[in-house]
Protein backbone atom coordinates (compact mmCIF):
# COMPACT_ATOMS: atom_id res chain seq x y z
CA UNK A 1 0.00 0.00 0.00
CA UNK A 2 1.22 3.15 -1.20
CA UNK A 3 1.95 5.68 1.93
CA UNK A 4 -0.92 8.82 1.49
CA UNK A 5 0.17 11.63 3.97
CA UNK A 6 -1.16 14.26 1.30
CA UNK A 7 -4.15 13.39 2.38
CA UNK A 8 -3.85 14.40 5.95
CA UNK A 9 -1.19 17.19 5.43
CA UNK A 10 -2.97 18.93 2.41
CA UNK A 11 -1.03 22.14 3.30
CA UNK A 12 2.60 21.08 2.59
CA UNK A 13 4.25 20.29 -0.38
CA UNK A 14 5.65 17.24 -1.86
CA UNK A 15 9.19 17.82 -0.56
CA UNK A 16 7.58 18.86 2.99
CA UNK A 17 5.52 15.55 2.49
CA UNK A 18 8.80 13.44 2.36
CA UNK A 19 9.96 14.81 5.48
CA UNK A 20 6.72 14.21 7.05
CA UNK A 21 7.85 10.29 5.85
CA UNK A 22 11.08 10.64 7.42
CA UNK A 23 9.63 12.17 10.55
CA UNK A 24 7.30 9.42 11.35
CA UNK A 25 9.54 6.94 10.96
CA UNK A 26 11.38 8.38 13.81
CA UNK A 27 9.68 9.27 16.88
CA UNK A 28 12.46 10.91 18.76
CA UNK A 29 12.61 13.52 15.98
CA UNK A 30 11.78 16.90 17.74
CA UNK A 31 8.70 17.52 15.18
CA UNK A 32 7.03 13.95 15.88
CA UNK A 33 4.69 14.61 18.20
CA UNK A 34 3.59 17.83 16.12
CA UNK A 35 2.97 16.08 12.93
CA UNK A 36 1.74 13.19 14.69
CA UNK A 37 -1.17 14.81 16.64
CA UNK A 38 -2.05 16.70 13.34
CA UNK A 39 -2.25 13.93 11.32
CA UNK A 40 -4.64 11.83 14.52
CA UNK A 41 -6.69 14.41 14.55
CA UNK A 42 -7.56 14.32 10.80
CA UNK A 43 -7.12 10.70 10.80
CA UNK A 44 -10.23 8.46 12.16
CA UNK A 45 -9.09 5.35 10.58
CA UNK A 46 -6.99 3.05 12.57
CA UNK A 47 -6.19 0.85 9.93
CA UNK A 48 -5.07 4.02 7.81
CA UNK A 49 -2.39 4.67 10.81
CA UNK A 50 -1.11 1.12 11.30
CA UNK A 51 -0.66 1.30 7.11
CA UNK A 52 2.29 3.77 8.10
CA UNK A 53 3.16 3.18 11.85
CA UNK A 54 3.39 -0.15 13.21
CA UNK A 55 1.08 -1.18 16.18
CA UNK A 56 4.11 -1.92 18.54
CA UNK A 57 5.37 1.27 17.79
CA UNK A 58 1.65 3.48 18.62
CA UNK A 59 1.87 1.37 22.12
CA UNK A 60 5.90 2.75 22.37
CA UNK A 61 5.58 6.29 21.42
CA UNK A 62 1.43 6.96 22.43
CA UNK A 63 1.77 8.15 26.41
CA UNK A 64 4.53 10.52 25.34
CA UNK A 65 2.48 11.75 22.32
CA UNK A 66 -0.47 11.89 24.37
CA UNK A 67 1.00 14.30 26.97
CA UNK A 68 2.18 16.45 24.23
CA UNK A 69 -1.59 16.48 22.96
CA UNK A 70 -3.10 17.68 26.12
CA UNK A 71 -0.18 20.91 26.43
CA UNK A 72 -0.63 22.08 23.14
CA UNK A 73 -4.62 20.68 22.26
CA UNK A 74 -6.34 20.04 26.15
CA UNK A 75 -10.06 19.78 24.47
CA UNK A 76 -9.14 17.89 21.55
CA UNK A 77 -11.96 14.72 22.12
CA UNK A 78 -9.01 12.98 19.37
CA UNK A 79 -6.94 12.35 21.99
CA UNK A 80 -9.75 10.05 24.30
CA UNK A 81 -10.56 8.51 20.88
CA UNK A 82 -7.10 7.48 20.23
CA UNK A 83 -6.38 6.44 23.99
CA UNK A 84 -9.38 3.71 23.82
CA UNK A 85 -7.77 2.80 20.29
CA UNK A 86 -4.44 2.69 22.35
CA UNK A 87 -5.96 0.47 25.52
CA UNK A 88 -7.69 -1.89 23.06
CA UNK A 89 -4.10 -2.90 21.85
CA UNK A 90 -2.68 -3.25 24.96
CA UNK A 91 -5.65 -5.47 25.78
CA UNK A 92 -5.22 -7.69 22.39
CA UNK A 93 -1.85 -8.37 24.21
CA UNK A 94 -3.02 -8.97 27.31
CA UNK A 95 -1.43 -5.68 28.80
CA UNK A 96 -3.20 -3.41 31.12
CA UNK A 97 -3.13 0.99 31.01
CA UNK A 98 -0.39 1.93 33.48
CA UNK A 99 -2.84 3.64 36.60
CA UNK A 100 -2.50 7.23 37.79
CA UNK A 101 0.62 6.85 40.58
CA UNK A 102 0.88 8.49 43.62
CA UNK A 103 -3.30 7.96 44.21
CA UNK A 104 -4.99 5.32 46.12
CA UNK A 105 -7.13 3.93 43.30
CA UNK A 106 -9.92 3.44 46.59
CA UNK A 107 -10.24 7.01 46.84
CA UNK A 108 -11.49 7.86 43.32
CA UNK A 109 -13.40 4.95 43.54
CA UNK A 110 -15.20 6.06 47.13
CA UNK A 111 -15.24 10.14 45.36
CA UNK A 112 -16.89 8.63 41.89
CA UNK A 113 -19.34 6.14 44.18
CA UNK A 114 -20.54 8.98 45.60
CA UNK A 115 -20.99 11.64 43.23
CA UNK A 116 -22.74 8.84 40.95
CA UNK A 117 -25.25 8.48 44.13
CA UNK A 118 -25.96 12.09 44.62
CA UNK A 119 -26.50 12.64 40.57
CA UNK A 120 -28.53 10.24 40.53
CA UNK A 121 -30.76 11.06 43.49
CA UNK A 122 -30.35 14.71 41.71
CA UNK A 123 -32.55 12.77 38.90
CA UNK A 124 -30.00 14.14 36.21
CA UNK A 125 -28.10 12.18 33.39
CA UNK A 126 -24.36 11.67 33.22
CA UNK A 127 -24.66 14.15 30.48
CA UNK A 128 -27.18 16.75 32.34
CA UNK A 129 -24.26 16.99 35.28
CA UNK A 130 -21.26 17.32 32.17
CA UNK A 131 -23.73 20.22 30.81
CA UNK A 132 -23.80 21.64 33.90
CA UNK A 133 -20.24 21.58 34.68
CA UNK A 134 -19.28 22.38 31.37
CA UNK A 135 -17.41 19.58 31.05
CA UNK A 136 -17.95 16.36 28.79
CA UNK A 137 -20.40 12.86 29.75
CA UNK A 138 -17.24 10.83 29.47
CA UNK A 139 -15.22 12.40 31.51
CA UNK A 140 -18.35 12.17 34.33
CA UNK A 141 -18.33 8.90 33.75
CA UNK A 142 -14.79 8.05 34.34
CA UNK A 143 -14.61 9.97 37.49
CA UNK A 144 -17.85 8.27 38.89
CA UNK A 145 -15.82 5.27 37.70
CA UNK A 146 -12.75 6.15 39.91
CA UNK A 147 -10.63 6.21 36.69
CA UNK A 148 -9.47 9.10 36.24
CA UNK A 149 -7.83 11.53 38.95
CA UNK A 150 -10.20 14.42 39.53
CA UNK A 151 -9.28 18.20 40.39
CA UNK A 152 -10.10 19.77 43.20
CA UNK A 153 -11.76 22.87 41.15
CA UNK A 154 -13.35 19.88 39.32
CA UNK A 155 -14.50 17.84 42.42
CA UNK A 156 -15.78 21.63 43.40
CA UNK A 157 -17.83 22.70 40.07
CA UNK A 158 -19.55 19.21 40.27
CA UNK A 159 -20.57 19.54 44.06
CA UNK A 160 -21.74 22.86 43.10
CA UNK A 161 -23.92 21.57 40.63
CA UNK A 162 -25.49 18.34 42.71
CA UNK A 163 -25.95 20.73 45.73
CA UNK A 164 -23.71 18.42 47.47
CA UNK A 165 -21.89 20.15 50.88
CA UNK A 166 -19.79 16.76 51.78
CA UNK A 167 -17.78 14.09 50.80
CA UNK A 168 -16.83 11.13 52.83
CA UNK A 169 -13.40 9.37 52.08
Amino acid sequence: MKKEYSKYFWNLNKQALEKVEAIFKNPEHPKFNMYMAIFLSRCQKPKELFSLIEKESFINFWPKLKRYWHKVSPKSTFIDWWQTIYEQLLENKGLSVKKTSGVAPSVLIKIGKTLRKARIDKGLSQKDLALQVGMKQPDISKIEEGKTNVTLLTLSAICKALKTKKIEF
